[in-house]
């Protein structure tokens, strides 16, 4: 069972998303929150899963509150999917920087938000890779990503799944494009994650677009 929290200052959208979560056999919501505050109390206190963050609130917005999980060693395990209005909003990135394992568009539809809990409690991360390169663009100029070392340090192999994984390809697809198996390329992406100090595949994709091994819109 996927123990989700609900964050966003609206009530009537998270009542919303409460009914469609809770219409799902796999999942149940185990807090609601109206604040970035509120939030991070209720990931500590009900144990949650995976929260979905909006990315505007007061007090202290979906940024910080996923900075917040995401440094917080008791919530090691915590996936955040952080919503937006739109695709263009420029804090998606800064989202992900934070710790966020993706982010969708409140306009998505039912079927996709599941579907998009499901993907990022299980260790994935939700990138479109068209929104996200236009993002990234956006914002290579910020501080650059904590990591143990860069793109230069692994091996060729690695370079190619680090590719990959930036263009959005999940496991069994790196897997099929090299030609090795979906436990080889598991493997080779949690490794990459070590040698650059990134929380998860999301923040991997930052990592290679900041390095340059991979350019927005390129091939």
């Amino acid at each position: 069972m996927i123990r989700v929290l609900l964050a966003d200052d609206q009530t009537l959208v998270r009542a919303a998303f409460a009914m469609l979560v809770e219409s799902a056999r796999d999942m149940e919501v185990v807090g609601q929150a109206g604040t970035g505050a509120e939030a991070v109390e209720l990931a500590r206190s009900e144990r949650a899963d995976l929260v979905v963050m909006d990315i505007r609130m007061p007090e202290l917005d979906g940024i910080e509150a996923t900075r917040l999980i995401a440094a917080d060693e008791d919530l090691a395990g915590v996936k955040v999917l952080v919503l937006t209005t739109y695709d263009t909003d420029e804090h998606i990135v800064e989202a992900l920087r934070a710790g966020a394992s993706g982010f969708l568009v409140k306009d998505t539809r039912p079927a996709d938000l599941l579907a998009a809990i499901r993907t990022v409690a299980a260790g994935e991360s939700l990138l479109s890779p068209g929104p996200t390169s236009r993002l990234i663009a956006r914002v290579l100029s910020a501080p650059r990503l904590p990591s143990t070392g860069g793109p230069d340090g692994l091996t060729d192999r690695e370079r190619q799944v680090l590719t990959l994984v930036a263009r959005g390809l999940n496991n069994t697809e790196i897997a099929e494009s090299l030609g090795l198996s979906p436990l080889t390329a598991k493997t080779h992406v949690s490794r990459i994650m070590g040698k650059l100090g990134a929380r998860d595949r999301a923040q991997l994709v930052i990592a290679t677009y900041e390095s340059g091994l991979v350019t927005p819109g390129g091939e």
